[in-house]
């Protein structure tokens, strides 16, 4: 008997990290590697980007309310997980496909469709990617987490998207590699993905204690999650929800475009950027450790306030002192780049390990699966729609070249990160009215 149980535990875990950094490892990729595979093959232009970024959140959180709502009526994870991920593969090889698509260079009418096909092949990933990680995974961890292991798995949870982004930075920039093979990185990721979502069919189990939760007819219950009053009462959420989204516009508007900023305007090849991330990516990843013990005490107003200092502090390193002069694109060693990049990853971190944790520890226990739906209009939807609006007209006015053929390119500057140090401080302003709603709510 304990053997079996202990043989349960194990699989258990195992696929918490198997799916859990999968999936992050395809969203590192999606917010990393998409934008600079777009500008190394399609055109240097910020406009298809910000198309990518707005269309593919809208199939994201389409998704996730969707899914959301049958996951919890059904009372099944396990085939969401396993059709969302084995698709989600699928449709991320799709994707580098796009590169093989003809054109000539100086027709706008040809440029226009390939674009189309990048922008919709990239929501199609993301609209099945959304199905089964955002809603299936996250659903069915919060199905299985009680007081005993809450702890565990919320540090998991926190520590994922963490490894993911390391490794998705450093592993996709040696696969990239400095010719350029992004289809390389597309069928490596894309196909661990698609055998995790065949293996997930057959080894994952939904929680016992997980039943179907019908309320009225299914229409009549997607849209009670758009019940604006029912949701306010939920007010310390709110304010959580109000500021992963304002942290997350100010993500969006520099993050979404590092890449092309370190290999185009700086002069670094594909690997070594991903090298120069990931090394200030896996110092901030020790901050993970004593910040557990903080959240667990109680900390987390705290955590996320350290958290924006040193993403501002950061911004401003990179914003005001690393410019094409004071780099050496052949090396890693670059100081104000590594301080820079270091603490903003700092304050990423610090900030989504927190945030995750708090928000889903004041998800109501009948609708979890719609509340990571409301989740995602605030991580994903607000911020790559609104992102693009502030970043796209910097880029364009700040960063207009022209090459030596002739064309004109639109490269992103520093000015991006010093416009991204005004947005995170207004995070300052949903933390504190989240941290008195704590306050009411804990005396």
């Amino acid at each position: 008997m304990n053997k079996i149980m202990k043989s349960n535990k194990a699989l258990f875990w195992s696929l918490i990290w198997l799916l859990g950094l999968a999936g992050q490892l395809c969203w590192n990729m999606e917010n990393q590697w998409f934008n600079t595979f777009v500008y190394a093959k399609i055109a240097k232009d910020p406009t298809i980007i910000s198309w990518m970024l707005a269309i593919s959140a809208t199939a994201t959180t389409i998704s996730t309310f969707l899914f959301g709502c049958v996951s919890d009526r059904i009372g099944n994870r396990r085939s969401l997980i396993s059709i969302g991920y084995t698709l989600w593969g699928v449709f991320t090889i799709a994707f580098g496909c796009t590169s093989f698509l003809k054109r000539d260079s100086s027709e706008t009418t040809a440029l226009i469709g390939v674009a189309f096909a990048v922008v919709a092949a990239d929501a199609i990933m993301s609209f099945f990617g959304s199905m089964g990680n955002d809603i299936g995974f996250n659903a069915w961890i919060n199905d299985h987490m009680n007081p005993e292991n809450s702890g565990s798995v919320g540090a998991a949870l926190a520590v994922q998207p963490v490894i993911g982004t390391i490794v998705g930075t450093v592993l996709g920039g040696l696969l990239v590699g400095a010719d350029d093979n992004y289809m390389r990185l597309f069928i490596v990721i894309g196909g661990s993905v698609i055998a995790l979502g065949i293996f997930s069919l057959f080894a994952l189990n939904d929680s016992a204690s997980l039943k179907p939760s019908k309320r009225g007819s299914f229409w009549g219950q997607f849209f009670s999650i758009f019940n604006v009053k029912e949701y306010l009462q939920h007010r310390e959420l709110v304010f959580v929800n109000l500021m992963l989204a304002v942290y997350f516009i100010s993500f969006n508007v520099y993050f979404s475009h590092l890449g092309n900023f370190m290999i185009y305007y700086l002069g670094f090849t594909a690997d070594i950027m991903g090298l120069i991330e990931g090394v200030g990516l896996m110092i901030a990843m020790f901050a993970t450790i004593p910040a557990i013990k903080l959240i667990k005490a109680d900390k987390s107003t705290l955590i996320v306030l350290i958290a924006i200092v040193l993403n501002t502090i950061g911004l401003l390193v990179i914003g005001l002192f690393v410019s094409p002069e004071n780099v050496n694109p052949g090396s890693i060693w670059n100081p104000h780049l590594l301080i820079g990049v270091l603490f903003v990853g700092l304050g990423y971190i610090l900030f989504l390990q927190t945030v995750t944790v708090w928000s889903k520890l004041l998800y109501p226990e009948e609708a979890r699966g719609q509340f990571e739906g409301i989740r995602i209009v605030f991580y994903v939807l607000i911020p790559m729609v609104v992102a693009p609006l502030i970043s796209n007209p910097i880029i364009k006015k700040s960063g207009e070249f022209v090459d030596e053929y002739g064309f004109t390119e639109y490269l992103p500057t520093n000015t991006l990160f010093l416009a991204g140090v005004f947005l995170v401080l207004m995070t300052l302003i949903p933390l504190i009215l989240a941290d008195r709603e704590h306050q009411k709510t804990s005396s």
